[in-house]
């Protein structure tokens, strides 16, 4: 074959790739929004979802974080294994000055998938045992028991992460 006649056939097979491509970056970033979509913006305020993830809250995370969000005493000193004790959810603890989709990622995946190398967080994962929505229902009630000045913060760090 001559290098005349394989020519289109070059140019056909990279319009292909650069269209596969394209397809892989439309395709991943539906994705991404299907996985980190939220059923509220803003400041936690359907009473229902919230009323749920108390609920939820009551099952699976008071144990550790306290059934009034308050977390677990010296929260901020390290455990002998180097881990912290579960912190609080209310306005005292840092919870607040994550975005949801981090807060979204460290519920569902556990605090491993989050952690600084060499840190063993001690927060399990809950992505098998609860759904997507289930868990945006525990987040929207935490944010519900903020002030409003400070869920207008988070909501802020969360749109700059965006």
């Amino acid at each position: 074959m001559s290098a005349a006649s394989t020519e289109p056939t070059r140019k056909l097979n990279q319009r292909m790739i650069a269209v596969g491509v394209l397809g892989l970056i439309v395709i991943s970033g539906l994705i991404g929004t299907v996985i980190f979509q939220r059923p509220t913006d803003g400041p936690a305020n359907d009473p229902a979802l919230i009323r749920d993830g108390q609920a939820i809250y009551a099952t699976y995370c008071a144990g550790c974080h306290g059934i009034n969000l308050e977390g677990q005493p010296n929260w901020r000193q390290p455990l002998a294994n180097g881990s912290l004790p579960a912190p609080p959810h209310d306005e005292t603890g840092h919870t607040w000055h994550h975005a949801d989709e981090l807060l979204f990622l460290i519920t569902k995946e556990g605090g491993q998938a989050a952690a600084p190398p060499g840190y063993p967080s001690g927060m399990p994962a809950f992505g098998t045992q609860l759904s997507d929505e289930e868990l945006w229902a525990v987040l929207a009630y935490i944010k519900s028991t903020w002030p409003a000045e400070i869920q207008a913060i988070q909501q802020e760090i969360t749109q700059q992460s965006e």
